[in-house]
């Protein structure tokens, strides 16, 4: 239901943010308020397009003084429906689109929260560097979104999530006020670092305008494989053997079920399969190396014993870089490739590396006694403990009865995460979806401290209410 807003209230937000800063339009909004797997669909009263940090800090202050809520919105790719309106006021930063510099000596990059990420490699590549954030959803995710909600990605088990790639922040605060935190250290040891509560706050301490990026150099040296093994326990051994073959070489190890393989090959136009005889898991492998040929023969080395051992059955190795993007690409279509199979129960989860295996095994023998027939796609970032852990309606089955557990079943599923020692939320965020979820494993004193700095930084909870504690 849409929140009413004063008049006066749009009509200050239309005049400062003027023509082409503003919209009512239902089919401007429409896909703005829907979310990419259609789990929720949201209003809004007026759609905010501020073009520059100034014209935020206007919108932000206008509606604080009017105790009016504002959901903010990048590119509109989460997965936990955060950035979906339920009738506050939508403030999207689609038109921050600036790259303000890109410094190769300080190997930093400042950049405006609308830029994609897509966007934000390439600058950095104009000038012979890398920014490592990758997604599949680079193309329309924004610097805002990924910092919003402190994203992961493939290159984590190298770089880090977004947290550790982000030097500094520029950000109006709940009440409207700029906070200009775009520094560029490497060491800055005065204190609280604002910046990091602000990454992965999904918008709940203010609107992130601009932040300053850490750049790395292109490395030449880069190989990419595809291997068949009999489980996630061998998995877990290739990952450590990789480790001491490469250094710090492992850029990337992911880890796809046979189910999610058929779901590619099945619903996704251009994928193979990727070996000639079929397994019951894959890896992905990739290594980087910035001295030429090393990295190609790490992997070489790497697969001539693992297959010798018999730890993997089979493997494949890219020859091109267009091989190398056929292998990727299987691995970055296992979301969409589940759409047209129906109802599903998404768990983006982590627990220690060392126990992957523990939690596939546990949380598989507990969903199919629970939803009898189901079918189980697991993949992820098994290298940094990431699974993403889909559960499936039976074949045939109906949607309706599938989609009516969830709740219960994602409990179950989140129980055993916990015992683990693990997190139901590894980078996507809580957003509507976990929030309420979320306080039953945090323990009350972090909770109590989670209101406390929220109450301090916006008292009237006008950023994102339905979001977070």
């Amino acid at each position: 239901m849409t929140i009413p807003v004063p008049a006066d209230v749009i009509s200050r937000l239309k005049a400062v943010l003027g023509e082409g800063g503003w919209s009512q339009d239902p089919e401007r909004l429409a896909p703005k308020l829907l979310e990419w797997r259609d789990r929720w669909s949201g209003q809004t009263p007026f759609l905010a397009l501020p073009g520059s940090t100034e014209a935020v800090s206007a919108v932000v202050g206008i509606c604080f003084e009017a105790g009016v809520p504002i959901t903010p919105q990048g590119g509109n790719t989460g997965l936990v429906g955060g950035q979906i309106p339920m009738g506050e006021i939508l403030l999207s930063t689609e038109r921050l689109r600036a790259v303000r510099d890109v410094d190769a000596l300080d190997d930093v990059m400042v950049v405006e929260a609308g830029v994609t990420l897509a966007g934000a490699h390439e600058a950095a590549l104009a000038k012979n560097r890398r920014f490592p954030l990758d997604l599949a959803s680079q193309g329309t995710a924004t610097i805002g979104g990924v910092i919003s909600t402190n994203a992961g990605g493939t290159a984590v088990l190298r770089y880090g999530t977004t947290r550790d790639l982000v030097l500094g922040l520029e950000a109006v605060l709940p009440n409207g006020e700029v906070w200009n935190g775009l520094k560029r250290l490497r060491k800055d040891n005065t204190g609280y670092d604002l910046k990091q509560l602000l990454i992965g706050a999904e918008g709940t301490l203010g609107v992130v305008t601009a932040a300053s990026l850490k750049l790395f150099p292109i490395l030449p040296s880069r190989a990419v494989a595809i291997v068949g093994l009999a489980s996630p326990r061998a998995a877990l051994d290739l990952l450590a053997r990789a480790k001491e073959a490469a250094g710090g070489g492992v850029e990337a190890f992911e880890l796809i079920s046979r189910v999610g393989v058929d779901f590619a090959l099945k619903n996704i136009a251009g994928q193979r399969d990727p070996l000639a005889q079929t397994h019951p898991w894959y890896v992905l492998v990739e290594l980087a190396s910035g001295e030429p040929g090393s990295a190609e023969a790490a992997l070489e080395r790497l697969l001539a014993q693992a297959l010798e051992s018999g730890l993997i059955a089979d493997a494949a190795v890219a020859q091109t870089k267009t091989q190398a993007q056929a292998l990727w690409s299987l691995r970055e279509n296992q979301s969409p490739a589940q759409k047209p199979e129906g109802a599903t129960w998404k768990h983006d989860v982590s627990v220690p590396v060392s126990r992957v295996a523990d939690f596939l095994d546990e949380a598989g023998a507990a969903m199919t006694a629970f939803a009898p027939g189901c079918r189980i796609c697991a993949f992820g970032h098994v290298g940094d403990g990431n699974i993403h852990y889909d559960v499936l309606r039976p074949d045939g089955g109906d949607d309706g009865a599938h989609s009516a557990a969830r709740d219960e079943g994602s409990r179950r599923v989140h129980d055993i995460v916990a015992r683990l020692g693990g997190s139901i939320s590894a980078e996507h965020g809580l957003g509507a979806m976990k929030t309420q979820e979320a306080l039953r494993y945090k323990a009350p004193v972090e909770v109590a401290a989670l209101r406390a700095i929220r109450a301090a930084l916006d008292p009237k909870r006008i950023m994102n209410p339905r979001v977070h504690f």
